[in-house]
């Protein structure tokens, strides 16, 4: 495969959109309304005193590493359907991110919550990236 004839093929508006739903499922997936106080109990996070940092760098990097793996995740699924961007979606996000995020999470001895929500949000994101690529032609 010739890596620029790829590039000028991309539907760059589906790889911004597919990177930006990661925030709105992030949001969700993340907030009271689901795992919240689930994820800050498997991290060990005191939720009085959760860990502070800096919300412009933090979500800078975030957008910038959502773009580089729905860029990825593009270039990996080339000229497909909605069908099989859904299907390569969530096979990424399970055979690969959230296993990984498995083997991690069993040499530092977290918790299987851990696993299934970190684990969960990246099937989710995967299968809702490769679907927005898929269908945006």
């Amino acid at each position: 495969m010739n890596i620029t004839v790829a590039l000028q093929h991309l539907n760059w508006p589906a790889v911004f959109a597919a990177a930006f739903s990661t925030f709105l499922i992030g949001g969700l997936w993340y907030s009271p309304v689901l795992f919240q106080k689930s994820w800050i109990r498997a991290n060990g996070f005191d939720p009085a005193n959760l860990p502070k940092s800096n919300p412009a760098v933090v979500f800078g990097l975030a957008f910038f590493f959502a773009f580089v793996m729905a860029l990825n995740l593009a270039l990996f699924i080339g000229q497909a359907d909605v069908s099989f961007g859904a299907t390569a979606g969530f096979m990424t996000g399970f055979g690969w991110v959230a296993l990984a995020v498995a083997i991690i999470a069993l040499f530092e001895s977290r918790p299987l919550a851990y696993i299934l929500i970190n684990g969960g949000y990246m099937v989710v994101t995967f299968t809702v990236m490769g679907t927005i690529i898929g269908a945006w032609h």
